[in-house]
């Protein structure tokens, strides 16, 4: 059921919506996210963001992910697209859609998968900056404690 991509090309949001509801009279609430690549980064002008990343390692953490989603709430469908490669200000990093008959599992599904993405999907992301230089991206206390509170 659910759909897991890790891809370089970038997605259509609207063509996924479109793909989740087709012939679908069940679904009665879609939870999105999309992320996208900053212009900035501690003060500091980006000029792209490099993810990087295993396949199988990643496939299998992001299958384990969308899974947990499934126990905890009842979802009728779930795409998680992941970006990976060299990113510029403004380009799609993720999608996440979580489909439910009611509005709050697809709600609350989607924040717990993207803030499980974020700590526990073996991405690496290093910035390369406008001004010269690069600097991978560490972990953040805060995107920690907004997945400990699933």
């Amino acid at each position: 059921m659910a759909r897991i991509l890790v891809q370089t090309q970038d997605f259509d949001t609207g063509a996924e919506l479109a793909r989740m509801t087709a012939g679908r009279r069940d679904v009665g609430g879609i939870g999105c996210f999309v992320g996208t690549v900053r212009d900035t980064a501690a003060g500091r002008k980006i000029a792209a963001l490099n993810l990087e990343h295993y396949p199988a390692m990643t496939e299998r953490a992001l299958a384990r992910i969308v899974e947990a989603a499934e126990r905890r709430w009842t979802l009728l469908d779930c795409t998680v697209i992941h970006r990976v490669g060299r990113l510029e200000p403004g380009a799609n990093i993720v999608l996440v859609l979580a489909a439910s008959a009611h509005r709050q599992a697809a709600l609350e599904a989607t924040a717990f998968l993207i803030d499980w993405l974020k700590t526990k999907a073996p991405f690496w992301k290093k910035e390369e900056f406008l001004a010269g230089g690069e600097a991978w991206v560490a972990a953040r206390e805060s995107d920690e404690a907004a997945a400990a509170r699933w």
